[in-house]
């Protein structure tokens, strides 16, 4: 289908990125620009940025660009022509009538075709379930091992793929579907020995509907001892397992706050039928952007009901991260003493249930308590260690009122003096400097066996969670990460709140210059002290465009755009800026150390002064 030049110029102007990106994801100011983790792959740090003055995002991480018309074919996997008509709706623009082409009109009936044939399998296997004798096992299993009601089973197209391995492909045969369209529906595998066999067989079905309640792909659960015990579709053309999640469709038109985030099905199914319809659930795989940026088109609040075990609670914490870099709010739902939603709805019941909801506690307070569990608060180096770990991540609170909330709540909860607490969170807010690498090493009272964790909290641990390996006399272990991880960004954060107050080069005169600072970070430090030896001020933009390839605008970009909305009372600010100079001048009096440089007696010396240095604001 082709559209005149002027037409997609016409749409494309009329829909501005920033507003278009900005209700699919959560974006951030970050100067002149906007930021947000990218949709399109998973991150921890945000590295998508998007320009409101070029009309461009790019992504940093996985180098995925373009303009508004490019994102929305990327995350709705649109064509150019649904892109635009999507677009054009949007702002309410008449497109002209056009043709499609040949291959636009194979594509729409490829993907029809395997809405279809996903529809007729979803029908086939409840038919099976719920029609006929072969199907009691299934049915048997749904009402009294689930006690699901028949209107539930009805409500979410329940089925049961039967014992026979060739038993769906007979039968969509015969409704006239192609072995390609089966097999790219990820229905049936062919091959020479076995010829075609069923994907799913002597399994409970469950569909998995989009959001416009079409099925494209199934969740199967194992009726006896055969491996896997849960099965989802493979991806295919119509099913993205990152950006989709089961029972959305539903959970949207709910009229409850927020929505409950599960790990499976099951679990949603149970809720849904205890009245909780706001329930949903990823898809076999671990919570993702592109789901959390699914969900913040109808909600920014959710719910997460994670099994209780430790397994369960590493996938809360990630899930936490990603929710938090998507600007959304997280409860945890307590499920204690039970394993999970379905388990508890059955002993205690919906009221029970609906009062856990209203208990719920924030993620960052959620993360402080388990942070609690790896030290013992009774010992004093172990606390001095909690109050270093439980300030980062209250400092990590981008608003005022929060961070003094959380300081109020933890220091009661844990016998800290407020004060005290207070204190180190405005520290390692205007230094970035945590405890880890402020020297704090803190090993975590119970260290866990490898084989103990699941691959998911391995994934956690590896990806720069709270824990690392170890080896011990026995094997391996997971204890908390020392203060040999901690990146040291002395130099990044001292020059960026130099940027932010310039009247500090002034202040700073005489005790640190350009040559203080290394690689990267040195280069830019020369031209801001040129900058304000020649104005009297500072331009970083103008910096930014001395540089044209994108990797060192976004290593420049993020030296000189943080903010720092930490209380700057001038005696935290005078104490936090003496450190930063300090630990600055001893890093390049150690390296001449290491080096060999230089009298050890003058070095000796010199370290002896940096200690002397004070800061007056």
């Amino acid at each position: 289908m082709y559209y005149p030049e002027e037409v997609v110029e016409e749409v494309r102007s009329r829909n501005d990125i920033v507003d278009v990106i900005s209700s699919y994801v959560g974006l951030k100011r970050a100067g002149s620009n906007y930021t947000c983790c990218c949709p399109f792959h998973n991150e921890k740090t945000p590295s998508f940025s998007v320009s409101r003055q070029k009309q461009m995002f790019y992504c940093f991480g996985c180098h995925e660009g373009g303009n508004v018309i490019s994102f929305v074919m990327k995350y709705e996997h649109f064509t150019f022509p649904e892109a635009l008509r999507y677009l054009a709706d949007r702002v309410g623009y008449s497109l002209p009538e056009v043709e499609p082409s040949e291959e636009e009109k194979r594509r729409t009936s490829r993907r029809q075709q395997l809405r279809d044939v996903n529809t007729a399998a979803a029908a086939y296997f409840h038919f099976l379930l719920t029609k006929t004798e072969r199907g009691k096992l299934g049915y048997r299993y749904y009402r009294e091992q689930r006690g699901f009601s028949d209107k539930t089973i009805a409500d979410f197209g329940l089925g049961f793929a039967d014992v026979y391995s060739d038993d769906l492909y007979r039968y969509l045969k015969k409704k006239g579907f192609s072995d390609e369209i089966m097999r790219d529906a990820g229905l049936v595998d062919f091959d020479e020995r076995r010829g075609p066999h069923d994907k799913f067989w002597n399994r409970v079905m469950v569909p998995i509907l989009d959001i416009n309640a079409k099925c494209i792909a199934f969740g199967g659960r194992v009726l006896g001892d055969a491996k896997p015990k849960y099965m989802n579709t493979r991806e295919t053309e119509i099913f993205d397992k990152s950006h989709n999640l089961f029972a959305l469709y539903l959970a949207r038109r709910s009229k409850r706050r927020g929505m409950i985030l599960c790990e499976g099905y099951m679990d949603v199914i149970t809720q849904h039928q205890a009245g909780f319809d706001n329930a949903i659930a990823s898809l076999g795989t671990a919570f993702t952007s592109g789901q959390a940026s699914l969900i913040r088109k109808y909600t920014k609040e959710v719910y997460l009901a994670y099994d209780s075990d430790r397994a369960g609670t590493m996938a809360a914490k990630k899930a936490i991260q990603v929710l938090r870099a998507h600007d959304m709010q997280q409860r945890v739902i307590d499920l204690s003493p039970h394993k999970d939603p379905d388990e508890f709805l059955s002993a205690e019941g919906a009221e029970a249930y609906e009062e856990r909801i209203r208990q719920a506690i924030p993620g960052r307070m959620f993360e402080i308590r388990e942070l609690a569990k790896g030290f013992r608060l009774d010992d004093p180096e172990e606390k001095t260690g909690f109050i270093h770990a439980a300030a980062a991540l209250i400092a990590g609170a981008e608003d005022v009122a929060e961070r003094a909330s959380y300081t109020e709540t933890v220091a009661g909860e844990y016998g800290i003096n407020e004060g005290l607490l207070q204190q180190e969170v405005t520290r390692i807010g205007l230094t970035g400097l945590d405890s880890r690498s402020a020297g704090y090493a803190v090993t975590d009272s119970a260290g866990y066996p490898e084989d103990m964790l699941s691959e998911e909290e391995r994934d956690y641990t590896d990806s720069g969670g709270p824990y690392r390996s170890e080896e011990n006399g026995s094997g391996q272990e997971y204890r908390r990460r020392d203060n040999g991880r901690k990146e040291d960004r002395t130099e990044e954060h001292l020059l960026t709140w130099m940027v932010n107050r310039p009247e500090l080069f002034s202040t700073l005169s005489g005790v640190i210059s350009e040559e203080d600072f290394t690689g990267r970070v040195h280069e830019v430090a020369t031209q801001l002290f040129q900058q304000y030896r020649e104005t009297g001020s500072v331009t970083p933009a103008a910096i930014l465009s001395r540089y044209e390839e994108s990797e060192d605008q976004r290593e420049i970009a993020g030296i000189l755009s943080r903010e720092f909305p930490f209380e700057t009372e001038q005696d935290a600010a005078e104490k936090a800026l003496t450190e930063l100079v300090r630990k600055l001048k001893l890093k390049a009096v150690d390296e001449k150390l290491r080096n060999g440089t230089g009298s050890a007696f003058e070095l000796a010396r010199q370290k002896k002064d940096i200690q002397k240095i004070e800061i007056h604001l």
